[in-house]
């Protein structure tokens, strides 16, 4: 039997007594094997670590035809799915009969030794019930703030006019000047007395309002409001729709939790607008200790002062923490008290100002998720397009204690991946540290043209994408063991970003890009992690995965919070390095954004110009891997077991590189390889005190693992 690996850290607790929760599985937890109990695993990684596929359940759903479309996806080498209910099913969707089926599923995974994920949703956004909600539970249903008047009045015009009760807000524009004022409309009406210019008054109310979405009950199998998601700010609305979802599939296939069913799989809860709720006026006023409401109606207009802009950042930091607490929070929980674990990937992960204004806040949305989430569909990741946003989501799971990290991959890519596209994009995924990969996009076979050939049917059914699938799960088992080791954290100013600041986007960008062609890794990091979740100690702020940090790098920002300014000028003064690499901060905010006092420059704090980031700016920051020429395509990512180290190469370009690498660790050297299944020793290395060195060849888009054990 294999021994139990050594528990590191285990998974947060949160609601609820421990002695309740179910004990954490080794794949739900972050780890620290040897380097034995690894090389006993790697031939055949258990299945919990696997890659899964979409499974899209569409046309007649029955034993016969759940078996064979099971027995072709092992054959391919899938060994878990994510089923995802769909059209033309003759049970609907979360009707008994389609529950009946999802047990028939269970059954059969079960006699594969797979595994199940369930996609929370039919189709998309998370939240709506396949139109339960709508239907039963009106009162649940999303609400947002919305422009619900703009009247328009001329030189020395007055106006008087009886406001409904939802009234909220209400601000004049000066079309010339763009000067505005603040109305007071506290009476019931909108009082606008004679004065000079042209005005454009901005009327703000609340009401039921909806994201699109898309529902495997909806005849017409397209986007639209007529199925409406819940209120994401209220928790009994979020447990109103797991009564229907996540309660049902418990009652159906209970007995499976924790064990063939892994967990459940959120997609895309997103607002489109400004979010409401009933209670949120009085909340924030017991967060902030004042009052908002006059301040709403300026969130749309076009130039708001700097104390508007400022209270906009106040509202966002509002109601991001009540999504973060009363609709992830809420299903993390629940999995977790059912031995199930919850991922989840949210929206326009790769444009974070877009991201601001729908999600709130990526790191607050995925601090109690278990498996953080991001997705690449389209052309976000691409030879012609290199991103690193997937390391929003890896780095959710490193700061956070989570071991591992979803892309959901390869949705209406454009264009089509063949097999050896799609293992290249894995590669720049894993290398920025996903390490569970969710492939799209299987169609039930009864909803399948018959006599179809594979090479028209994508890459999933191409005989080659065997071998990805035997690589991707070796490789993904690899790289979600050990303790992440990147020593540089990258500030992620979501607070500026609320404020408009378009600059702290950009220069995150432009640093990270930097940071990782220099071969210097990094997590993002966030306020909560910097002002209270780290635990800080001699010039370094470690994670909850056990991870450490001795360099913060601070993008452009126009706004820190006076915690994380405190615990950054300890870390500092404690040994620890801090650098400013853009736009100084010239605001601290103390108690809220909207009072936020002045920050002057820092004598601990280390200042460099991301337009020009030089040797020496890399030199200060910790390296883990030296090459001995300049190579910006070759990516690397370490993990630490209890005696070992291991390094991820990938040569993202299509010129072969020839390399002399140091590398921290020493010991013997061996290369893993995650498609066979095989190690081999490693020529010509050499141990100078703690460090290795070793000539390192890399092919066109060639990976390595390269393990040094001690």
């Amino acid at each position: 039997m294999r021994k139990p690996y050594k528990i590191l850290l285990p998974m947060l607790c949160c609601a609820g007594s421990l002695w309740a929760q179910p004990k954490p599985q080794q794949w739900q937890m972050v780890t620290q094997p040897s380097y034995h109990e690894m090389l006993k695993g790697f031939a055949t990684p258990p299945n919990q670590y696997a890659q899964t596929l979409t499974w899209g359940l569409e046309g007649p759903i029955g034993r016969d035809n759940i078996s064979r479309d099971l027995d072709e996806m092992y054959k391919q080498g899938i060994r878990a799915v994510s089923i995802e209910g769909g059209y033309g099913m003759p049970e609907p969707y979360l009707s008994p009969g389609y529950f009946e089926n999802v047990k028939i599923i269970v059954e059969e995974l079960k006699k594969r030794n797979m595994h199940l994920w369930i996609i929370d949703e039919g189709k998309y956004p998370s939240g709506f019930a396949g139109g339960l909600i709508s239907q039963k539970s009106p009162e649940l249903r999303m609400q947002g703030i919305v422009v619900s008047k703009r009247l328009r009045t001329e030189d020395n015009q007055p106006l008087s006019i009886d406001l409904p009760k939802q009234t909220l807000s209400a601000v004049a524009v000066n079309t010339s000047t763009q000067e505005n004022k603040v109305l007071d409309i506290s009476s019931g009406k909108l009082n606008w007395p004679a004065t000079p210019g042209t005005w454009q008054i901005t009327v703000v109310d609340h009401r039921f309002k909806t994201s699109v979405t898309r529902a495997a009950n909806n005849p017409t199998h397209g986007k639209d409001t007529v199925n409406s998601l819940i209120d994401y700010l209220d928790p009994a609305a979020t447990r109103k729709f797991m009564e229907y979802t996540h309660e049902q599939y418990k009652k159906y296939i209970g007995a499976e939790f924790g064990k063939t069913v892994l967990g459940f799989r959120g997609d895309e809860p997103e607002y489109g607008f400004t979010p409401w709720t009933p209670e949120l006026l009085k909340i924030f006023k017991e967060k902030k200790q004042y009052d908002i409401t006059p301040y709403l109606a300026s969130f749309f207009i076009q130039q708001p002062t700097e104390e508007q802009k400022m209270a906009k950042a106040d509202f966002f930091d509002v109601w991001s923490d009540l999504f973060r607490d009363n609709f992830f929070k809420v299903q993390a929980d629940w999995c977790r008290a059912n031995g199930l674990e919850y991922m989840v990937h949210i929206d326009r992960e790769d444009m974070l100002m877009q991201l601001v204004r729908s999600e709130g806040d990526y790191f607050k949305d995925m601090r109690y998720v278990q498996v953080p989430g991001v997705d690449a569909i389209w052309h976000q990741i691409w030879y012609d397009n290199v991103a690193d946003f997937p390391k929003l989501a890896s780095s959710a799971a490193h700061m956070y204690g989570r071991p591992r990290a979803l892309s959901e991959s390869f949705a209406a890519y454009r264009p089509a991946p063949t097999v050896a596209d799609a293992r290249w994009v894995v590669n720049e995924e894993m290398v920025r540290g996903i390490n569970l990969f969710e492939y799209m996009f299987w169609s039930s076979s009864a909803n399948r043209k018959e006599g179809a050939p594979a090479s028209q049917r994508g890459y999933l059914h191409d005989t080659a994408f065997v071998k990805l699938s035997a690589y991707s799960n070796r490789a993904s088992w690899l790289l979600a063991n050990g303790i992440p080791a990147a020593r540089v954290g990258l500030y992620c100013p979501t607070e500026a970003m609320w404020t408009g600041n378009k600059m702290a986007d950009s220069t995150l960008r432009v640093i990270g890009k930097q940071l990782l062609e220099h071969q210097v890794d990094f997590d993002y990091v966030d306020n909560q992690g910097l002002a209270s979740d780290f635990r800080l100690q001699k010039g370094s702020f470690t994670n909850l995965s056990g991870q450490k940090y001795t360099a913060i790098i601070v993008p452009s920002a126009n706004v820190l919070s006076a915690d994380m300014i405190a615990r950054l000028k300890t870390f500092a003064t404690g040994g620890g390095k801090v650098i400013f690499a853009g736009e100084v901060p010239g605001k601290m905010t103390y108690p809220n954004f909207l009072h936020a006092t002045d920050l002057p420059k820092q004598p601990w704090v280390t200042y460099a110009d991301w337009t020009n980031l030089t040797s020496d700016f890399f030199a200060q920051l910790p390296h883990d891997v030296i090459l001995n020429k300049t190579a910006p395509g070759v990516k690397y990512l370490h993990r630490e077991w209890k005696n070992a180290d291991l390094y991820f190469f990938f040569n993202e370009g299509k010129e072969a590189q020839d390399l002399q690498v140091t590398l921290n660790g020493s010991g013997s050297v061996t290369f893993w390889d995650a498609e066979t299944g095989t190690t081999q020793a490693a020529n010509g290395a050499n141990q100078k005190g703690n460090q290795t060195q070793l000539p390192l060849q890399l092919k066109g888009y060639e990976t390595r693992f390269v393990i040094i054990q001690h």
